[in-house]
């Protein structure tokens, strides 16, 4: 679909008089192409886009301000209600007016984030399709006008923040009942966990976050004793060695496979660094994955690495301290021995760093839904691979801290993911459904589901792309529109006139207990709008997750266009820019087993669950091209290898009976007896290896997570020909004995 219709669709009824004239623009230069374009159309063209831009700038900012002061607005009735003397029925019919003016505001928020990224990406798309057709760039010259009215960097989270407090407020009874509660409380034992991961487009990050709000607040980790607002950022330095061994490890799915990562939260003087070890377990092994963590001051870093510094004095000062128990001391110093044997015996060193806001949802004391939305991810080379010493011998770079979307980087160092990421992380009893508006949430089209999808993962391929032999499953989804026809169930919609609502609340307020109650219809219209949003402000000293304050979705749109403009575009030209394709050429390595056994499948088999394609290259553009294996996620039940183990053990029974015939014909058997058992017992044998060998074959494979087929037609043919030949050799012996 071309944008002037997608734009045409896609506004607001009651601010199509204060969009940009996309079409009026289009249809002036077109024209003036066609006459033959001069300096003073250039000149025109330019008042017209500055007119444009100062339209949509004015509104956006009045309207900003507008649902600003109907926010305090609403704050200030809120203190009047509670303060008055009337009944609590008749409070409650008050707030739930509130209400309904908070929620219409929440609309409007949705659209006027909705308005801000039409527009702006309505500009960029002009100025692409001038700069293409007419003999004038404009880009550069736009980039200041722009710059000058800002209104594509608007931060509607701090709006979304404050009518989340306020709605919670509301929704209570005039009081923050949830103020203070620890959202790590109400973890429960017996209780199944389920983490799924989703893909979000830059345009459904807005509607995702209202959406979630209504079901659960969001959630601010605040350091004790700190003022200052928390810092939604959250940076890890990911170790591998050279041989990308912990990357081989986790896309495989080995067991055991290891992810060492460096994390702190908030700004670059954060002093408190988390070191954490994530262990993978497969299934069958009756173990879960496991994420070990603990934290260290920046300036012990370094010298921890080397050997030079251990956690000994820490572990003591905890102990006289009595803050953890003995177990728990015990594994800290585990874990920091661990991580320290991992970094020496692999040689591992800073590899990738990544980059995001989080937004984190939760009730708290309630631990059966918990949402983090992370929005402008970024990966970033740490390595030395390549001779370039990027973060010499410190354990990170320090030339950029979290100034996304780092503009100082060289493109081959940095990739900038195009969608934020979603984790659902369901804790429930057994048995128990997930509430219907998570159901419907993971099925609607504001998410995409990527299951398993790894941040290391995904920037260690980007990022030393001529180094990796395995791509991630996901990258077949990144060539691809992940946005989706929109459901009317799910999402944020309202109507024309979202004022028609609000009702004279001052005179309201002021009514006492004995006055006039409230009329049945504004009862019933009050309750179609009992969205519960809330807003919780939780204190913890160490880890740090927190609401994004970061710039809108519409930002990302800023860095991409700026940095990215030199391509030709349309209107059809999709909004996440795409890049070039790559190919390339993958070794598949082999075990001893499937080296020496003489009934092993053609190589090409063997790459059925590793699909080979050609896919676009997410992030930046790579020169050389190579083919290059898709990793797709197969799940192994344990059945699987207790069904090999029974096919084995069938195998080990018939050589077993026919070793004892064998031996009986041996032992007790004449002349013709024995030498038919001497060819009996060489087949037995035979049975017996050539069932281990498939056994470990088949082992190997399904550890591997390699698809089928794990049938062999050639050791059954070759063993009933070897058992028909000794069948008639034995009956031709005893015959011609007998003649």
């Amino acid at each position: 679909m071309k944008f002037g219709q997608q734009l045409r669709d896609a506004l607001f009824p009651d601010w199509k008089f204060y969009y940009v004239d996309y079409s009026g623009l289009k249809h002036f230069m077109y024209d003036g192409v066609e006459k033959g374009y001069t300096a003073d159309d250039e000149a025109e063209f330019v008042k017209l886009l500055d007119g444009e831009l100062d339209k949509v700038n004015n509104f956006q900012q009045t309207k900003s301000a507008e649902m600003k002061r109907r926010i305090e607005y609403c704050e200030k009735q809120v203190g009047l209600i509670t303060a008055n003397k009337a009944t609590d029925n008749a409070k409650r019919e008050q707030l739930k007016v509130i209400e309904r003016e908070i929620d219409s505001v929440i609309g409007e928020v949705y659209e006027l984030a909705k308005f801000t990224r039409l527009n702006f990406t309505a500009f960029i798309k002009i100025v692409k399709k001038h700069d293409k057709n007419a003999p004038f760039v404009l880009k550069h010259v736009f980039n200041q006008h722009l710059n000058s009215r800002p209104f594509f960097k608007e931060n509607f989270d701090e709006l979304l923040l404050e009518l989340s407090r306020l709605y919670n407020i509301v929704r209570n009874g005039g009081v923050d009942i949830d103020q203070g509660k620890d959202p790590q409380s109400g973890n429960g034992q017996n209780f199944v966990r389920q983490t799924t991961k989703y893909w979000v487009h830059p345009e459904n990050v807005m509607e995702l976050k209202l959406y979630i709000l209504k079901y659960l607040p969001v959630l601010i980790y605040r350091t004790k004793g700190s003022d200052k607002p928390p810092n939604p950022a959250i940076t890890s330095i990911y170790f591998d060695n050279e041989k990308l061994d912990l990357y081989e490890g986790r896309i495989e799915k080995s067991e055991g496979a290891e992810a060492i990562r460096l994390r702190w939260y908030g700004d670059m003087d954060n002093n408190d660094i988390f070191v954490e070890r994530k262990t993978h377990h497969e299934d069958w092994t009756g173990e879960k994955s496991v994420k070990e963590r603990f934290s260290i001051k920046e300036k012990h870093v370094n010298d921890y690495l080397t050997g030079k510094y251990t956690l000994d004095s820490k572990i003591e000062r905890l102990r006289e301290e009595g803050k953890k128990s003995e177990e728990d001391l015990r594994e800290m110093e585990a874990l920091a021995n661990g991580v320290l044997d991992s970094v020496r015996t692999k040689h591992l060193e800073p590899v990738v760093r990544s980059f995001y806001n989080r937004t984190a949802f939760q009730i708290p004391g309630d631990a059966r839904v918990r949402i983090s939305l992370d929005t402008e991810l970024t990966m970033v080379r740490e390595d030395s691979f390549d001779g370039k010493q990027r973060a010499g011998e410190n354990w990170r770079r320090t030339d950029i801290g979290i100034d996304y979307p780092f503009p100082q980087l060289p493109e081959k160092d940095v990739c900038r993911f195009p969608y934020a990421i979603l984790e659902v992380k369901l804790q429930t009893q057994s048995g128990v459904e997930p509430p219907q508006w998570v159901v419907d949430l993971i099925d609607s089209h504001l998410v995409e589901a990527v299951p398993k999808f790894s941040k290391f993962i995904h920037g260690t391929s980007v990022l030393l792309e001529d180094r990796v032999d395995v791509f991630p499953f996901w990258f077949s989804q990144m060539d691809r529109d992940i946005r989706k026809p929109s459901a009317k169930s799910v999402g944020i919609s309202r109507s024309s006139s979202p004022r028609g609502s609000f009702i004279d609340i001052d005179n309201m307020v002021r009514q006492r207990s004995g006055g006039r109650a409230m009329s049945a219809s504004n009862s019933q219209n009050s309750d179609t709008f009992e969205n519960d949003i809330e807003v919780v402000v939780e204190e913890e000293p160490g880890e740090h997750s927190s609401h994004n304050e970061g710039t809108s979705a519409a930002t990302q749109y800023s860095h991409n266009y700026e940095g990215h403009t030199d391509r030709a575009a349309d209107e059809g030209t999709s909004l996440l820019r795409g890049t070039q394709y790559f190919q390339g050429k993958g070794k598949k390595s082999q075990s001893w087993l499937q080296t020496f056994n003489p009934f092993r499948r053609s190589e090409e088999s063997t790459l059925a669950s590793q699909v080979t394609l050609t896919s676009n290259m997410p992030c930046a553009s790579r020169e050389n091209s190579q083919i290059k294996r898709i990793a797709v996620p197969v799940r192994v039940e344990p059945k699987v290898f207790f069904a090999n183990e029974r096919t084995f053990l069938s195998w080990l029974n018939f050589a077993i009976v026919l070793g004892s015939l064998a031996l009986g014909l041996l032992n007790f058997g004449d002349r013709t007896g024995k030498i038919a058992g001497a060819a009996f017992t060489v087949v037995a044998m035979f049975v017996m290896v050539y069932a281990l060998m498939l056994f470990q074959w088949r082992a190997e494979r399904i550890r591997r997570r390699e698809a089928g087929p794990y049938d062999d037609r050639v050791g059954p043919t070759v063993l009933v020909v070897v058992l028909i030949s000794a069948v008639v050799l034995n009956f031709y012996l005893k015959l011609s004995a007998g003649l």
